[in-house]
């Protein structure tokens, strides 16, 4: 069972659309659904009981690790997914962020 976060980077140069990614999640056995949040807004420290999978649709969003002082920025394409009962925060970049999620298993 992973318990580190794992991000894959968007490889193509030019970003995906949000159908693109949509349909890449329900590809995968996935039931996204999408939210989005304004520039430099601040998830405090927080877990989930469940497997989380991020795209970042447009925009850009650093999640943080409190407990290893890790951080990453995810932009357009890229994935985050992440164990449950991982401790981590956010802050969404200075265009906002627009994201699709899904629950994992």
């Amino acid at each position: 069972m992973m318990n580190t976060p794992l991000v894959t980077p968007w490889a193509d140069p030019v970003a995906p659309t949000q159908s693109a990614l949509w349909q890449l999640m329900t590809d995968g056995g996935l039931n996204p659904y999408s939210w989005s949040n304004g520039p430099h807004d601040v998830y405090a420290a927080h877990s989930h009981t469940y497997n989380k999978v991020i795209y970042v649709v447009q925009g850009s969003i650093t999640f943080g690790l409190p407990g290893s002082g890790e951080y990453f920025t995810l932009k357009a394409g890229d994935r985050l997914d992440l164990p449950a009962g991982v401790v981590h925060e956010a802050l969404v970049g200075a265009s906002g962020v627009v994201c699709l999620e899904a629950h994992k298993d």
